[in-house]
């Protein structure tokens, strides 16, 4: 039996194998090469429109959707260890379409892949947004372990640990976290934690702008140009120009 992590996934090797052929199939050296200005580190790429890389996703999750969780999940853990972005992606959205499954232990999975296979922005959003911030909805008493997440020495954890709040902060949700972990990560000198924290203030200004705002000019002395920047650009003009003022 061959084993991935803490999952078995041999009955599925048959469905893994149908991933990557259709990934070959329809990668290109054009889109491989343009994904790569996206990011500052050499990241795998088959080189598969995001489009596409979905189209896959769902027409091959029609053969699983009767599996178990753990099965599924097994699925995840060897697409995630491939290294290749359009792999993690569809083992993000698998994860996720499996939500109504959830259960507590779920967390320390998520945790795990988290550290372990996630090497770039893309995959740590892709997964955080909707896997992680469902689970977080479903059982918000983990919000407490994203705030551990902050002190990470992993910079993907750390970002993890704002955008896993993306969507439902887009809502309003969680605010007093949405503050404490934005609070937590205010210094942190790593730019795509910075963008992070600064995107989840953003979206929690769609519901809670004056909140935001006088979080952001509270900070402004202190908080780093690139996260003051992504935190406004939803308000109105006049409001960023004080922002962004000395």
């Amino acid at each position: 039996m061959l084993n991935c992590g803490l999952f078995s996934y041999a009955p599925m090797k048959p469905v893994i194998n149908k991933i990557r052929s259709d990934l070959k199939k329809n990668s290109d050296a054009k889109t491989r090469k343009s994904f790569q200005r996206f990011f500052k580190e050499s990241v795998k790429f088959h080189g598969v429109k995001s489009a596409m890389v979905v189209k896959i996703a769902k027409a091959r999750f029609t053969e699983v959707r009767d599996s178990s969780k753990h099965e599924i999940f097994g699925i995840c853990e060897e697409l995630l260890k491939s290294g290749y972005c359009e792999e993690a992606w569809i083992a993000a959205n698998w994860a996720y379409w499996v939500e109504k499954e959830y259960q507590p232990p779920d967390f320390e999975t998520f945790e795990r892949w988290l550290n372990r296979y996630i090497d770039n922005w893309a995959e740590c959003d892709t997964f955080c947004n909707h896997a992680v911030g469902a689970f977080i909805e479903q059982y918000p008493e983990f919000i407490n372990r994203l705030k551990v997440w902050t002190g990470s020495t992993n910079r993907w954890v750390r970002r993890g640990a704002a955008v896993s709040l993306i969507i439902p902060a887009r809502q309003g949700k969680f605010m007093k976290d949405v503050f404490e972990i934005a609070d937590r990560l205010l210094l942190d000198q790593d730019d795509l934690v910075q963008k992070g924290y600064g995107w989840l203030l953003k979206e929690s200004s769609r519901k809670h702008q004056t909140e935001v705002y006088a979080f952001v000019v509270k900070n402004k002395a202190s908080m780093p140009r690139t996260a003051l920047r992504y935190a406004i650009e939803k308000m109105p003009e006049g409001l960023r120009k004080k922002a962004l003022s000395k």
